[in-house]
């Protein structure tokens, strides 16, 4: 094991990843994950915990680099602070409001609804709502800060998310079945009341712990940043490449042409050019 994924490990350990919920409510599912009970609490095996978020992590890394976004999903209140913070400074898309449904599935409604949030903050920077009676006003404001509460997170995703990470499968089960839906794949941190079978790629951990929920978002969050590198990278070379191709890739032109048919200086046409010459013009038509 390295310095840094035992420096992972200990981090995983101090913010209580391995504590899960109590035996009594647990998910048989979840069997695989578990490592045996104390106090009537379960408790997590942390070699899954690490293989399910270095798993998350490289599939993270490879979507982003393909140009692909990806959407943070985390309506309660222990991960709400956590994505805002980590999700927004990686200027990727997130949900920790309330998931609206049809957010996935009905995206084009969505989308109108964000245009008319747009609509609403031009009216507000104009003239404050000034030219509408108080009635008005009042509704237009309500209207936009409803909107911009819910959907201020993912105002910038013009297209589907190529994967999504998401907390607590229980509380976000709706958004679990929209993805599953499209096809699009997702990564989640289960605890052991959850459910494995509804996601892609389970990372079996406490999600009621805040410093847990931040010690994974903020791992994942570095995978979107490499991602993000990669990315840049291959569109530079991608960039410089067709540059070079273009410089090279234009017609050629044979020798001779490059020569003014009087210059004197031009070279002896070859005799195997002269031989085919003569035979093309002596050919019938």
């Amino acid at each position: 094991m390295s310095a840094q994924q035992s420096s992972l490990v200990q981090d995983l350990i101090e913010a209580g990843i391995h504590f899960g919920q109590r035996s009594a409510g647990w998910n048989p599912k979840m069997g695989p994950y578990i490592y045996g009970k104390r106090n009537g609490i379960h408790i997590i095996d942390i070699k899954e915990t690490i293989k399910g978020l270095l798993l998350a992590k490289k599939f993270l890394t490879k979507t982003v680099a393909e140009g692909k976004d990806v959407c943070f999903v985390g309506t309660k209140r222990q991960a709400k602070a956590v994505i805002e913070q980590r999700v927004g400074d990686i200027k990727m898309h997130y949900v920790t409001e309330r998931w609206l449904g049809g957010t996935l599935t009905n995206f084009r409604t969505i989308r109108s609804r964000l245009k008319r949030l747009e609509e609403l903050e031009a009216i507000q920077q104009s003239d404050n709502f000034a030219s509408y009676s108080k009635k008005m006003e009042s509704q237009l404001k309500r209207e936009k800060d409803k909107i911009f509460k819910n959907l201020s997170g993912i105002r910038g995703m013009d297209k589907l998310p190529g994967a999504m990470v998401v907390v607590d499968t229980k509380r976000e089960v709706n958004a679990l079945r929209e993805a599953r839906k499209l096809g699009i794949p997702t990564i989640c941190l289960v605890d052991t009341d959850g459910d494995p079978d509804l996601v892609d790629i389970a990372i079996p951990g406490n999600d009621d712990s805040m410093r847990a929920i931040d010690v994974i978002i903020r791992e994942l969050c570095l995978a979107v940043t490499d991602g993000k590198s990669a990315r840049s990278i291959k569109e530079t070379d991608e960039a410089s490449g067709s540059g070079s191709a273009n410089a090279q890739g234009g017609p050629r032109r044979s020798r001779r042409t490059q020569y003014r048919a009087d210059d004197a200086s031009a070279p002896a046409p070859d005799d195997r050019e002269t031989a085919g010459t003569e035979a093309v013009a002596a050919k019938p038509v």
